[in-house]
């Protein structure tokens, strides 16, 4: 339909990255960096440091410095089979014999952690579950958020989601801090992992998708994972410095002082105004990102304003949403395998991250290193995604690191030869969780595109949410059952992955229409078989230039 069509050369005008682009893609990344932090906050403000029962007579307070392996203390606490105190239960004194009894307060080891949640509120042992299920509920905000601020950033602008949810991130972040009462903190998490991960993350991350070229979608969107990392180091670095927990998570809420000036500084995407029949508006930012960009190009504003307006009189005004996404076979399907996708990834993660021996050392340093570890991944990956494919790396990668998973259950645990597997398989879950973000912002159509990639990261932090109730299976049958399930998972998802079809270098879809029509017929098995996917549009697949995918009906 020529509206599209105009509308890619309105677009066109802006090039591939200028100095524009630029500035906005720096505003809109930040938003990794925070989303990252507070993704792996508490590990660090809501610590776990070794700790054993207080032994009266012996302990003068919980924070005693004792050695533990002190005669007295050997003497008052059974040791494990491997060696090590027993953390939850002491010799019952009062019997006289060797019989066991549950701590009833306990001594942590402030080596590495002065204060943290856990301390405070003596989240261990039996009252372990009562600190994790603060990250799960942290994590099912981002489940919520991801729906909920996906679809209302179609619907009220991107922009608009994204610089309330910064606010509503500082406020929360830093006052979460001060909160003295368990439930009243998971409801501040809850509303964090809402607006921190969901609402500013991904609206960021969709207004850089549909601003640069398609040249640059890669790079840009391989950043933002990088960012990401970025925080989880910066978690680390501020946990070295800052022993307080309390003013620690002040400082973690600090950051989105970052995001203040966004609301005078941070465009709406051209490409939804144009959509929801804003075409002046969209045409006001393009030229003044010509001006900022110093192109010279004169831009007719009255000529775009026009067509879209003859455009809206033959189009039946439609309001797109995440149902569209399953109205259809051929987007349901595709709908359907990248939800497998997102949570795929995130499983084999987390499954591969709690299926690594325990890391002896600082705790700030293995954190610092596992954040470090992605970044070769997020490398190489901006070097092949563009020559290689999204489709082909993203099931080679899922199917490599879904074979780590299952491998690494069948070794033996703090093993050098387990940690290298582990290890490995993040390098290659973190190189598919990076593409599936530029694979899925391809994939949809600009109507529903925020609410598609809500969507995806909604079954991602599901899939976070459940791996701690996963492991369980392991402590009540066989240990080796979670690794396997979460690699039998990516398995099958990167073999589905194969049946999607390829996005590079092609033009991203407007409508649901376009949407529908995109890549039919085209998967990894017809690539082979040397066939060519359906042609769907009338305009050549220009790699320097998107162009619409919808078909042009005759007059």
């Amino acid at each position: 339909m020529a509206v599209d069509y105009v509308l890619e050369e309105l677009m066109g005008k802006l090039g591939e990255f200028g100095k524009y682009q630029f500035a906005q893609f720096f505003l809109q990344v930040l938003s990794a960096l925070t989303a990252g932090m507070h993704m792996l906050s508490l590990v660090t403000v809501a610590s776990v440091p070794e700790h054993r029962c207080f032994i009266a007579g012996v302990d003068n307070s919980t924070l005693s410095q004792l050695p533990w392996n002190s005669s007295a203390i050997l003497e008052a606490i059974p040791l494990k089979p491997s060696g090590e105190l027993d953390s939850c239960h002491m010799f019952n004194a009062s019997a006289g014999d060797q019989s066991q009894i549950p701590c009833e307060k306990y001594v942590y080891d402030t080596t590495y952690y002065k204060t943290s949640r856990t301390i405070d509120w003596d989240f261990v042992c039996d009252r372990r579950w009562m600190g994790a299920i603060i990250q799960t509920v942290f994590m099912l905000g981002t489940f919520t958020g991801a729906v909920t601020l996906g679809g209302l950033a179609d619907k009220v602008g991107r922009k608009t989601v994204f610089c309330w949810s910064a606010l509503l991130q500082l406020f929360v972040g830093v006052g979460v801090a001060f909160i003295p009462e368990y439930f009243s903190v998971m409801v501040a998490r809850f509303v964090l992992g809402i607006v921190g991960s969901a609402g500013a993350y991904i609206c960021g991350f969709v207004l850089t998708m549909e601003l640069v070229g398609a040249t640059k979608r890669t790079v840009c969107g391989i950043t933002f994972q990088a960012v990401f990392a970025g925080g989880i180091m910066l978690v680390a670095g501020w946990g070295a410095i800052i022993k307080d927990r309390q003013m620690l998570q002040v400082v973690y809420g600090l950051h989105g002082c970052l995001f203040l000036a966004h609301w005078w500084l941070m465009d709406e995407s051209p490409r939804w105004l144009w959509m929801q029949g804003r075409a002046a508006e969209a045409v006001d930012i393009v030229a003044k990102g010509l001006r900022i960009n110093g192109s010279g190009i004169p831009i007719d504003k009255d000529y775009y304003v026009q067509k879209a307006k003859q455009q809206a009189a033959v189009e039946e005004k439609s309001s797109a949403g995440l149902v569209d996404l399953f109205r259809t076979p051929n987007l349901r399907m595709k709908t359907l395998n990248v939800c497998l996708c997102w949570f795929a990834n995130s499983i084999v993660y987390y499954g591969l991250s709690l299926s690594a021996g325990k890391l002896y050392g600082n705790p700030y340093l293995i954190l610092f290193l596992m954040g470090l570890v992605e970044f070769p991944s997020y490398i190489t990956i901006v070097f092949v995604l563009d020559r290689l494919g999204r489709r082909s790396i993203t099931s080679t990668l899922m199917l490599s690191g879904g074979l780590c998973c299952i491998v690494a259950a069948f070794i033996a645990q703090g093993t050098t030869l387990s940690t290298s597997v582990v290890m490995l398989g993040k390098l290659l879950i973190a190189g598919s969780f990076a593409v599936i973000y530029n694979y899925s912002a391809e994939l949809f159509p600009t109507v529903v595109r925020n609410s598609a990639m809500g969507l995806g990261s909604m079954c991602a932090r599901l899939s976070g949410a459940l791996t701690p109730l996963i492991t369980l299976l392991g402590d009540s049958f066989d240990p080796k059952i979670p690794a396997v399930l979460f690699g039998v998972v990516a398995l099958v998802s990167g073999f589905w992955v194969m049946f999607l079809p390829e996005t590079m270098n092609k033009p991203m879809p407007e409508s649901i229409e376009d949407g529908e029509n995109f890549g039919k017929g085209d998967t990894w098995f017809s690539q082979c078989a040397g066939r060519k996917p359906r042609q769907d549009s009338i305009y050549p697949d220009d790699p320097e230039q998107m162009v619409p995918l919808k078909t042009i009906e005759s007059k």
